[in-house]
């Protein structure tokens, strides 16, 4: 059981070498559990959560969310391969995670002055994957839109694909 910390993610002018989102790689490892919160209560509660389980946890941090201030209100734990609802909505489903749950929260806000109201879904746990609220959403919406920052080639946004179109 350990707990790795990886920053990651771009927009920091940290080159090619410090600016990787390589979440997708290590998803695919038997054995490893992949988190990535997007806010301080769920980055806190998946901490705990990470900390106890007796699996190794990778757990990756956006570097450009290290400084954004967000409340932490419960010290509760937050199971892994559960994810929430940001924002609800009625006509497209956005599934993301990370920093990219803000890029989200500001086309949903763009979008509703037109009439367009996303359904903004932060997955937090990549591995396990909360399958069931992805399809809960879709079901409802039957549309979706997935938002990651990493390679379009071999990324984890394929994943999600996969598990909306089974």
């Amino acid at each position: 059981p350990m707990v790795v910390r990886l920053p990651a993610g771009a927009g920091t002018g940290g080159a090619a070498q410090h600016s990787q989102s390589l979440e997708a790689w290590l998803t695919h490892v038997p054995g490893l559990k992949v988190v990535y919160p997007s806010c301080a209560q769920d980055a806190y509660g998946l901490m705990l959560t990470a900390i106890d389980d007796d699996n190794p946890v990778m757990f990756f941090e956006n570097k450009t969310l290290y400084a954004t201030k967000s409340e932490v209100t419960s010290f509760d734990p937050i199971p892994l391969g559960k994810g929430r609802v940001v924002r609800e909505g009625g006509d497209v489903t956005v599934v993301t995670y990370g920093r990219q749950v803000f890029d989200a929260l500001e086309a949903a806000e763009k979008l509703a002055a037109e009439g367009v109201s996303l359904e903004v879904i932060d997955i937090r746990s990549l591995y396990p994957l909360d399958k069931e609220l992805i399809g809960q959403s879709v079901d409802k919406t039957h549309h979706a839109v997935i938002i990651t920052e990493e390679t379009r080639r071999g990324g984890y946004g394929g994943e999600i694909s996969a598990t909306i179109a089974e």
